[in-house]
């Protein structure tokens, strides 16, 4: 089969590498769409995977085309997402179903192959399926859905509640569409890119804001007449944006921390003064859940087969995976706007 091989940091080829077999308890699924998230462009460019040479990718979705032993062959030709975490299932965290927080796992596209290939074994468990009818690209989008939503989840929303994020890619839209879903009143979003403000404005966000001008807290804070908001969401993973949230919410406000840092974190006195002050309820959120009781997967995929929102607006690039370093280039240089972009394997 083809894939897209990261051999080294900054050496990604497209090669032919042996098709995987499916043992007890997987399928062999054909990948029909992957997209490319912002940590596969630091995987690629300068953190590389925990190994080499490895397979990345882990925003997927395609169609089981071969069962293993155990597995009901009538899932064969079912469409599917994957949740890449690999759980050990075996620690204390796993044991109460907090594979998030699980002390050795394993991860589709940086500690093992992922899905930028044409084909990949999947344990059954990891299978997402979904009732309604989405293409293989909104199924693919069910990874950054399932994040945002679990982010969301960690303060929950009430009706009339005003909530900044900050970041406006991706994940910080999808945001913003649970938060209105739910019923928040302002939605503000906030970034450096006058592209992503721009493309969010296009989705209907009038309140997009760069937090590089002069006066962006005085924006916010005539947009809550004065209060603040009451929920600040950290997407950026950069220090600055952490002060913005802590600065922006109001007395009693919630935070929360999502962005994965790309730095330290360094704190100012005030900021800090602020949490204390405010007496800020801070919660940080990792992944999403995927249990019986709570799975962040379904529900995303569900919303979306329901109509209630529109993953495919976030789709700006589709390219080809032989065309796999024109894509990350284009990601990395920032040559064209782009919001998602996906592979699409059909």
């Amino acid at each position: 089969m083809k894939a897209l091989v990261l051999k080294a940091i900054n050496h990604l080829v497209y090669e032919d590498v042996p098709t995987p077999r499916p043992k007890e308890g997987e399928v062999l699924l054909k990948i029909k769409a992957s997209g490319i998230c912002g940590s596969d462009i630091a995987r690629v460019f300068t953190k590389g995977t925990y190994s080499f040479p490895t397979i990345p990718g882990h925003e997927f979705a395609g169609q089981i085309v071969e069962v293993g032993r155990g597995v009901n062959d009538k899932l064969i030709g079912k469409k599917a997402a994957v949740l890449p975490l690999l759980p050990c299932k075996k620690c204390d965290m796993c044991e109460i179903g907090e594979y998030a927080s699980c002390r050795n796992y394993n991860y589709f596209g940086s500690r093992c192959d992922g899905g930028f290939a044409e084909y990949l074994v999947v344990p059954v468990w990891n299978l997402v399926m979904c009732e309604g009818e989405l293409s293989y690209e909104e199924m693919a989008m069910a990874e950054p859905a399932a994040v945002s939503l679990h982010a969301l989840s960690k303060v929950g929303v009430e009706l009339g509640n005003s909530i900044a994020i900050f970041g406006a890619g991706a994940i910080g839209l999808m945001l913003a569409e649970f938060a209105k879903a739910w019923g928040a009143g302002k939605v503000i979003l906030l970034d450096i890119d006058e592209r992503k403000l721009a493309f969010a404005k296009e989705m209907g966000y009038k309140f997009a804001i760069n937090n590089a001008s002069a006066n962006w807290q005085e924006e916010i804070m005539a947009i809550t007449n004065g209060k603040g908001t009451d929920i600040a969401i950290e997407g950026a993973g950069v220090a600055s944006a952490l002060g913005g949230c802590l600065n922006v919410v109001k007395p009693q406000g919630k935070v929360v921390l999502m962005g994965n840092p790309i730095g330290d974190m360094n704190l100012p006195q005030h900021d800090y003064w602020e949490v204390l002050r405010k007496q800020l309820t801070v919660v940080g959120t990792w992944n999403s859940s995927y249990t019986q009781k709570k799975n962040d997967w379904q529900i995303a995929l569900d919303t979306v087969a329901s109509g209630k929102m529109d993953v495919k607006k976030f789709i700006t690039h589709k390219y080809k995976l032989e065309n796999g370093n024109e894509a990350f280039e284009m990601v990395r240089d920032r040559k064209e706007f782009s919001n998602r972009v996906m592979f699409i394997m059909e």
